[in-house]
């Protein structure tokens, strides 16, 4: 029972994910009924779960936020702002009693709270006179069912259910009076038109005074359901032939219902009796004439073939309209489909897939370590296979990582609700706008990631968007917007958090951070650099302290948590316009392709995905540190110096240019070794303040490699833009004398 609980609280959450952000998307004004049918079906695939494991506190409250979500979703309820306010919070507290049946409280009392009774009360506040079909009793939660109520909306004359009837010949005979169902028929609403059908009276010499050759066809207006109207002509209904055809407005609703019933396999009569558009006995007499008509067939011909399909004989029958039979045959296939591709999941806990990454960055290892044993032998068939095998090692090191991948979208959605809730408190419009959430990168990051990205989303709404009345002052547009973007390069992934705002006055910031000690008042800073003053602890720009920013906590331990991640952040701003903050992160944090290189004895890793190409060191004068890559100024640093590694340097040297953020160095080593998979160690705390080194791994001959942190080293390097353009002006003289000679 147990695991049962876990596998609803986990498909609860989703449903419950995807209401809200369902929610978030109407609220900015996406007007799809069909995203409204989401909605509800998440509701209603929530409160099914919580029957099925005997959560009568959770059904009911869903029960409760079902009943107003179909009153939406049939378009006899607006969707106000407050009642997105309400939905939401109702939303809430789902979780917050989900967060309960996971501490292992599962009664009624336990899970209930006051905010039952205040949210509740809150639905009925927004439905107005609509507020009593809103329960208020959780206690009540057993009496719910699952079976669709058809609602009255005030149907016009020509939107009436249409009842045909044709009485056998021995009604009469049976002391059934065909005017007495009639007048009952009445009293279930309002007969607007009946017509009575003489096509079967014959004529006046062969007419049977004890038999009944009337029909009718009526014209009726009432609040009753199909299966009501039916129940009229139950002692009759094995001697005559009876077809009600509901309203347009009602085959409307059948359609809606059959959307959001719960996925569960079920034959198209289900569908049908479910949503309230069969009756059973219409059901089995269709299914009776199937049988008929099989039968038949087989008696004529000598192979029987297939039956003919229920819904064409129910629709020839009139006991269904074609449409809602299009409709349950689609929902048919939807719920075969996804429950084809739910076979072939399998849940799978992160324990467990964080171990098989460890194993397989110890088989690459292995499998190193086997390859060098092979090339030392000499023996090439054993080298053939380590080949063979280091290939195959290598496509499992792929697919174990590609388990571990997932979507950011996921984590962008949550900020939904971020922007909501502070536009509302700081009295600002602003939209969220995602932009590639396909992007996939490490689960592990992707958990780390969440708070370092919600302080820039909050820094963006508070420091960046500005007032309605200032953006129109400005000449901008009354919302603001805040987007949110993720895309891939150079085998890092780059997350953007960027806002239409005020942009970031560097003169402001400079005079905080002297007001704050942080900087001295005669140094001199690049307006870059003042910027970055940003990401200092304890700074903050903010004139008040309030409950969003203010204390000067937040941009420093985004950069150390993006740091720790082996990321980078960078800002970029201009005044008016919008400012822009630059995540880059690794696509995971276990295993990845390298570029293995020696200098004298030691060896290093450079992340492949950063090489750009490989080539030969000419010769150049000492104490330079550039050089000229087909008329580009391409600054280098040479590992042996950096480190300080011993001994002479060789006749040969060679250049690895490798690239990061758009900027290009080169790297000086002594050989190149070729591609190597890397399985990344991390250092200890000892070496935490060590530049230029981002991990270490183990070779196959067991000796310890380093790994090069590529962005660490062009920092070092490249340096501002004035280095820069000094490094330009002097490689155009060093051009000029060389022609001149």
């Amino acid at each position: 029972m147990e695991e049962i609980l876990q596998i609803f609280v986990h498909e609860a959450r989703d449903q419950l994910g995807e209401l809200e952000a369902g929610l978030m998307r109407l609220e900015q004004g996406e007007h799809d009924p069909e995203l409204i049918n989401a909605i509800f079906r998440a509701a209603h695939t929530v409160k099914g779960g919580a029957g099925v494991v005997e959560l009568k506190a959770v059904e009911g409250f869903t029960h409760s936020l079902e009943n107003v979500l179909d009153l939406v979703r049939n378009n006899e309820l607006a969707l106000s702002s407050a009642l997105i306010a309400v939905l939401l919070a109702c939303s809430d507290h789902l979780l917050r009693m989900l967060d309960k049946v996971e501490a292992g409280q599962l009664s009624v009392e336990e899970l209930a709270s006051d905010q039952d009774k205040v949210l509740l009360d809150q639905l009925a506040a927004c439905l107005g006179a609509a507020g009593a079909l809103v329960t208020t009793d959780v206690a009540d939660s057993e009496s719910f069912t699952d079976e669709p109520q058809v609602i009255g909306v005030g149907l016009v004359a020509n939107d009436a259910w249409h009842v045909s009837v044709r009485f056998g010949r021995d009604v009469l005979r049976k002391g059934m009076e065909p005017l007495s169902f009639l007048r009952y028929l009445g009293s279930l609403g309002e007969i607007v038109q009946l017509v009575t059908v003489l096509d079967a009276m014959p004529l006046a010499e062969e007419m049977d005074p004890e038999s009944c050759y009337l029909g009718f066809e009526i014209n009726l207006r009432c609040d009753a359901d199909k299966a009501s109207i039916e129940r009229v002509f139950d002692f009759v209904r094995d001697d005559c032939e009876l077809a009600i055809i509901p309203p347009h407005s009602l085959v409307e609703q059948y359609i809606a219902l059959i959307e959001s019933l719960p996925e569960e396999n079920m034959k198209l009569g289900e569908i049908l009796v479910k949503c309230g558009a069969l009756t059973h006995q219409e059901l089995e007499a269709g299914l009776l004439r199937q049988q008929t008509v099989v039968a038949d067939d087989v008696e004529q011909v000598a192979v029987a073939e297939p039956p003919r399909p229920l819904g064409e004989i129910l629709v020839q029958r009139q006991a269904v309209k074609p449409e809602v039979v299009e409709a349950a045959v689609k929902k048919q296939k939807q719920v075969s489909e996804k429950k084809a591709a739910e076979a072939r999941l399998i849940r799978v806990q992160a324990d467990k897939l964080d171990q098989l990454i460890d194993l397989v960055g110890e088989l690459v290892i292995a499998g190193a370590s086997t390859n060098l044993m092979a090339l030392r032998s000499g023996q090439m068939q054993l080298v053939e296979a380590t080949s063979i095998l280091n290939r195959l090692v290598e496509d499992i090191r792929g697919a174990a990582l590609q388990l571990r991948m997932v979507q950011i979208g996921e984590t962008f959605n949550r900020y939904h609700r971020v922007v909501r809730e502070i536009g509302k408190e700081l009295g600002k419009d602003v939209e969220l706008v995602i932009e590639g959430g396909e992007t996939e990168l490490d689960k592990s990051v992707v958990e780390k990631i969440g708070d370092p990205l919600m302080h820039l989303v909050r820094n963006a709404m508070d420091h960046g968007i500005e007032k309605t009345s200032v953006r129109l002052d400005a000449g901008k547009e009354e919302r603001g917007h805040v987007v949110l973007n993720a895309y891939h390069d150079s085998g890092s992934i780059v997350i953007e958090v960027s806002d239409d705002g005020s942009g970031i006055d560097a003169e402001r910031v400079r005079a905080k951070a002297l007001e704050r000690g942080l900087i001295n008042a005669g140094q001199t800073l690049s307006e870059q650099e003042i910027i970055n003053l940003l990401f200092e602890p304890g700074f903050s720009t903010a004139e008040t302290v309030s409950s969003i920013s203010g204390r000067g906590v937040g941009m420093d331990v985004v950069r150390k948590s993006i740091q720790a991640l082996r990321g980078t952040v960078d800002v970029r701003t201009e005044l008016g316009v919008g400012t822009c903050f630059t995540v880059r992160l690794p696509l995971t944090l276990a295993i990845i392709d390298g570029f293995l290189v020696g200098v004298n004895q030691a060896f290093y890793v450079i992340p492949l995905a950063s090489v750009v190409e490989c080539l030969e060191l000419q010769e150049i004068s000492d104490g330079c540190n550039y050089l000229n890559l087909r008329g580009e100024v391409l600054p280098f640093v040479r590992l042996r110096q950096l480190f300080q590694v011993p001994g002479p340097r060789p006749r040969r040297e060679s250049v690895v240019v490798v690239r990061y953020a758009g900027r290009r160095i080169g790297i000086v080593v002594d050989e190149l070794r070729g591609e190597f998979q890397t399985v990344i160690k991390p250092l200890a705390s000892l070496f935490s303040n060590v530049r230029g080194i981002g991990g270490s791994t183990i070779l196959g001959s067991g000796e310890v490699a380093l790994i090069v942190d590529v962005q660490m080293l062009i920092e070092m390097c490249v340096g501002d833009d004035e280095k820069s353009e000094a490094a330009n002006a002097q490689l155009h003289r060093l051009a000029m004398a060389d022609s001149t000679a």
